[in-house]
This record gives C-alpha cells, structure tokens and sequence, in this order.
C-alpha cells in the first residue's frame, strides 16, 4: 500500500455519497463519469472492500462505506476549506448570502438595518425569507439565520448576541376598565391576547423572586402566529400579552402601552445568529455576521446579561 493515502479518490468518494449517485457527483465535480467510477473501484481495491451497494434502480453504503464517510467528508471539506480561504484572501467581497429569520422581528429591525450593509458591500447579494417556524439551515442550504430563543444544545453553531426580556404589557385604557393584575392569580380575571408559537404553549409561567414560580394556563380571546399581529388588539384595550421588548419598545416609550407586574418575571429569551456545522463560512456571511452582531449587541432594548440556556461558541 502507499505511504500517502488517495486524498483525491477519499474526496470523491464523499460526494458521491453526498450527491447519492456517480452522474450527479461527476456533474458537481466537473469530471467524467468514467473518472469517478474509476476512484472509487482504485479505493475498494486498495482497501480490498466495497463501498457502495450497486443495483440497476438504487445505490447505497456498505456498512465499510459508512464507516468511511465521516473521515472523507472531513477530506473533502478540508480540502474545500483551503481552496475557499485561499480564493478569498485575494477576492472582494461578492456573492449571495441566503438568511433565515423570524417574521416579526425581521420586518421591524433586520430590514431596515440592511441598506447600509448593502451600500458598504455592493457585491454581496441578499437572500432573506422571513418566517416564525423553526427551519433547517443544511436541507434548506442558508447560510445563517437569526433565532430568538433559549437554544437547545444542537449541531449548529451558535453567537448570542444580545438577552430579550418579555413583558407583560396592556393599554392605558385597559388598565382604566379592568384593573391592574398584581399577582399571576389576578390573570383569570383578565382578557388574554397569545401567540401560538409560545414556548409554554398555553402557560404563562411567571417567576418571583421571593414566591417562586406560578404557571398561569391561558384561555385567550385572540391567537396569533405572529406576535406583532397582537398590537392592534393590545393598543385598543382588549386585552393584555406576553411581548418581546424589541417588539414592545416603541409603544412603552410612547406610552401606548405600559408594562404591569413588573415583580413577576419571565425567563428572558436572547437574540443568537446561527450558522451550520462547519467552521468554513465565505467571508461575505462572516461579513454579515459581524455587521450584524455589532449593530444588535447595542439597540436600546438589548440587555447584557446570563442565560441559563447553553450557547454554542461560534
């Protein structure tokens, strides 16, 4: 056997696996389809093993080939990973960034800080969707999202950048007609406004610091998928919610709405950009992860402060 293994063929052989056939990986790689047959019989007859189940309709690993996979997708990224940085260093800034980020907050503070990246970055193309439903970065191939949550422990790799604390907020004029709740019991004396996607599902859970923690179950007269869909309902009086305070900021500063029990708290939730597993990032989404991480570690309603929620380095 030679001393330096088939770096090329282990390549070739992870993205054949990736692309699932020989044509597909022959046609992402640039090469023939004799090419790419032709590593992997010279990888099986080196190793004297057989990589892949080969029949007319289907293809699939060995139980070899998946022990394999893992240390040649390494390979293949590594090799990728230098080519990429070396290609950059030499390159300005350029080409699409695909980003995934919640619906309310997006629209109200990622979109409007956008236009003075793209005027700083002319090159760089943005691709942003906006939705409140958890999305998978690999499958839907993002290159970074922005999450507002206590992140789970997961392979993606995480960067907090700031803490959210969530109010409990009505109108003046609800407090006029029913009366300022003071203790979490009050709630059922009380109209309120829920979005679906609370992590709670139809709790609130309050904590005090002297009295411990109250689950409130809510029966609400509005629900929404989209948290700011709650403000006309919460501004006319109609009831009182549990809102982030980047969406609540503006209204408590104009005094359109007004916090109440105050003493009572709800664990906070941080603002995080995520990115896939993999330390290689083109320097256009590092770009844009920085401009990002600098702008919202500093917004008013940010608060600097520990979350019990583990964080992935990033």
């Amino acid at each position: 056997m030679s001393k330096l293994p088939d770096l090329e063929g282990w390549a070739i052989f992870a993205k054949v696996a990736e692309a699932g056939s020989f044509a597909r990986a022959a046609e992402e790689l640039s090469l023939s389809q004799a090419t790419v047959s032709k590593a992997i019989s010279r990888l099986e007859k080196r190793m004297k093993i057989t990589l892949f189940h080969r029949t007319s309709r289907r293809m699939s690993l060995t139980a070899s080939g998946l022990t394999a996979l893992e240390g040649a997708s390494r390979v293949l990224e590594a090799a990728e990973a230098i080519e990429a940085e070396l290609a950059e260093q030499s390159a300005s800034l350029c080409g699409p960034v695909r980003v995934a980020a919640p619906m309310s907050f997006g629209l109200s503070h990622l979109g409007p800080v956008l236009p003075a990246f793209m005027m700083k970055h002319p090159e760089i193309s943005l691709d942003i969707e906006f939705g409140d439903e958890l999305t998978d970065l690999v499958a839907n191939r993002f290159d970074m999202a922005l999450r507002i949550s206590s992140l789970a422990d997961s392979s993606l790799l995480a960067r907090r950048l700031c803490t959210v604390r969530i109010l409990l907020v009505g109108a003046p004029a609800y407090f006029e007609r029913y009366g300022r709740p003071r203790h979490p019991q009050d709630l059922l004396h009380h109209r309120t406004l829920q979005y679906a996607y609370s992590r709670d599902g139809a709790n609130w859970r309050f904590r005090h610091e002297h009295n411990g923690e109250f689950v409130h179950p809510v029966s609400t007269s509005l629900r929404v998928n989209n948290a700011e869909g709650l403000a006309p309902a919460l501004k006319s009086g109609l009831g009182l919610a549990l809102q982030p305070e980047f969406l609540a900021w503006q209204d408590l500063q104009s005094g359109e709405l007004e916090t109440v029990m105050d003493d009572w708290q709800v664990e906070p939730i941080a603002l995080h950009i995520v990115t896939p597993p993999g330390r290689r990032r083109p320097a256009r989404v590092q770009a844009l992860i920085d401009y990002l991480a600098d702008h919202f570690s500093n917004v008013p309603w940010a608060r600097q402060m520990d979350l019990k929620a583990p964080t992935l380095k990033m």
